[in-house]
């Protein structure tokens, strides 16, 4: 069934994905991989993947390595396996290539908590401040900013704006909360949040610490701050990764979202992951229904049709493109 593109146009705006049936016995993962070769394609996928999409992955890694990657890559076709804020930096850095996303609801509400009004107005309370903007945010957001950071490289911009200066940081309170703690440094913070990482239980974690006596327990810094000040570890997805190949300890328990699982099991299968539990008791662990949306059927379906695709207006990549620059820069 080929669609005409009005037809394309309404299937995205009704369900963000085209929602086409996949063909019965259709075997996904050598389809995908075809398309892949057929239409020079690649394809970046976050570790909160699932499983599935991890393997085909061409790039498989958290924010920073991923946007570093969208940078280099030589393919005429970006298929993006993360949430919408991942896929508008690709297309961002790669402004004459073709940005897919699956299903173009898989938003994130970290960047959803920082409307662009909204932020604007509070940016224009401090002139001469810099603004730092974790990744997680929308392509208006970064257009406002001095520079991004992820959670890998967030200690290392903060230490590059000279002493004295005034500091902005924004949309994750409890990132920022950990920067000043870690930095030093007096920053004026929005007030955003990551629910996946605010779901984790404080007292469930300490519970569980004493069923499983000689655990390791790590945390990503977007968790509230009484569960990062109990962490034996705290670090970006990439720093949870290297933490538990290189520590001694056979029993960790992970504080992010639950995905991150899939490449610790895979990586290191004589260690035994436990995922931190959260407030609700009927859900073993925290996942972000965002990332879930993507699906091997779906990833078929964005090849086959090559949409949906991000758009992003010449305008706000050349606003937006400046502040990821200096963070690519960084390092």
């Amino acid at each position: 069934m080929q669609l005409t593109p009005e037809e394309v146009k309404d299937r995205l705006k009704n369900k963000g994905y085209l929602g086409l049936e996949v063909p019965k016995g259709l075997d996904l993962v050598t389809e995908i991989k075809r398309l892949k070769k057929e239409k020079n394609a690649v394809l970046l996928a976050h570790y909160y993947q699932e499983g599935a999409i991890q393997e085909l992955a061409d790039y498989l890694g958290d924010s920073l390595y991923l946007a570093q990657a969208a940078e280099k890559v030589d393919a005429q076709i970006i298929v993006f396996a993360g949430v919408h804020f991942m896929a508008e930096t690709a297309k961002i850095v790669n402004p004459n290539k073709k940005v897919l996303l699956p299903d173009l609801k898989a938003g994130c509400s970290l960047a959803d908590s920082c409307p662009p009004t909204d932020f604007k107005k509070f940016v224009d309370q401090y002139p001469g401040a810099h603004v730092v903007t974790y990744i997680n945010c929308s392509a208006e957001i970064k257009a406002l900013s001095t520079i991004v950071c992820t959670s890998s490289n967030a200690k290392r911009v903060i230490d590059s704006i000279p002493e004295g200066e005034t500091i902005i940081f924004a949309p994750d309170k409890n990132l920022g909360k950990y920067l000043i703690k870690e930095t030093g440094r007096d920053m004026i913070l929005w007030d955003g949040s990551c629910i996946v990482h605010e779901a984790f239980s404080f007292e469930r974690i300490v519970a569980l610490a004493k069923t499983y006596p000689n655990a390791k327990f790590i945390a990503h810094p977007e968790s509230e701050s009484q569960v990062l000040e109990i962490a034996d570890y705290i670090g970006s997805t990439s720093g949870l990764l290297t933490y538990v190949q290189e520590n001694s300890a056979t029993e960790f328990i992970v504080a992010t979202e639950a995905g991150i699982l899939y490449e610790m099991e895979k990586r290191c299968p004589e260690k035994t992951f436990i995922p931190a539990p959260v407030e609700d008791e009927t859900c073993a662990c925290s996942e972000c229904a965002f990332m879930k949306l993507n699906t091997l059927e779906k990833l078929y379906l964005c090849l086959e049709y090559e949409n949906p695709e991000i758009t992003l207006s010449k305008a706000l990549v050349e606003k937006a493109k400046l502040p990821i620059t200096r963070m690519l820069e960084l390092g």
